[in-house]
């Protein structure tokens, strides 16, 4: 029988209308500038608010991902869990994860080359309200052509767990790998902004040592940094904002940030 998880966040974190999401993230795309005859990414960070909220982050580095819609093949999605606490990383147990764009086929082979790993385990009941992961998808939907997903929800795990993970799925051109996470959480915004820039630079630095209250996607971010140092990539920063300077008040904001890690600097 062929399972699916269906949205959770549709009708809220973006439109649950077909039309509507297909047009408001081709507006996002559009004002994001791609690089011109560019590699696409080995791997990105970006974040998970409501479209209103982070979209136009998360699109800046979406764009890049645009020279790869033929090649990449399988998308290696990471987010962390904010509803149901998990200990190491956390697969579904589904054929596929289902938006108001379609479905996405989950990459059963991928899935068993994990099998020996201990901090993977197996759990719908992480998934199934999980948004970190779920606001990717119509993203990837759009920049991507035929592509099939390892969707991971990070719990308590240490850099080098998610790191193990990753080296195991790293492959080549076909692969890339997506993390999810905002910044800081609920600061005013002076602060959050001088917060956040640490935060910026530790990432940049190839510091994988982001605490909760630097990242709430930093276990994955600390596991992506920790594997790339490994295959030699480089981050850089497209994008850094807050919901102060979108759709929200200046009182207690959400930080935002966009990366790219490519195998070697992209001139723009």
């Amino acid at each position: 029988m062929h399972t699916t998880r269906q949205p959770a966040v549709a009708g809220a974190f973006y439109s649950d209308n077909k039309q509507i999401l297909t047009s408001n993230i081709k507006t996002l795309l559009a004002s994001a500038t791609p690089a011109v005859n560019s590699a696409h990414p080995k791997a990105i960070i970006v974040p998970h608010a409501g479209y209103i909220y982070s979209g136009q982050t998360a699109a800046v580095a979406y764009a890049r991902l645009v020279p790869g819609r033929e090649t990449i093949k399988r998308v290696v999605l990471l987010g962390p869990v904010h509803r149901v606490p998990v200990r190491g990383l956390a697969l579904p147990d589904v054929d596929a994860f289902a938006t108001p764009l379609g479905e996405i086929e989950i990459d059963k082979k991928s899935i068993v080359s994990l099998a020996n790993l201990h901090q993977v385990v197996v759990s719908d009941a992480v998934h199934r309200q999980e948004h970190s992961l779920e606001v990717q998808l119509p993203f990837l939907q759009t920049v991507l052509n035929d592509f099939k997903l390892v969707p991971l929800a990070v719990g308590d795990a240490t850099p080098a767990e998610v790191a193990e993970v990753l080296d195991t799925l790293w492959g080549g051109p076909e692969t890339v790998i997506v993390v999810s996470s905002d910044l800081s959480h609920y600061l005013p915004y002076g602060l959050a902004q001088s917060v956040d820039q640490v935060t910026v630079q530790n990432i940049l630095s190839m510091q994988g040592s982001l605490t909760h209250q630097q990242a709430c996607g930093g276990t994955p971010v600390n596991g992506l940094i920790l594997a790339a140092s490994h295959h030699h990539l480089k981050p850089k920063l497209l994008d850094l904002c807050n919901s102060g300077d979108t759709a929200g008040d200046k009182d207690r904001v959400v930080g935002y940030a966009s990366f790219i890690l490519t195998e070697e600097t992209n001139d723009d």
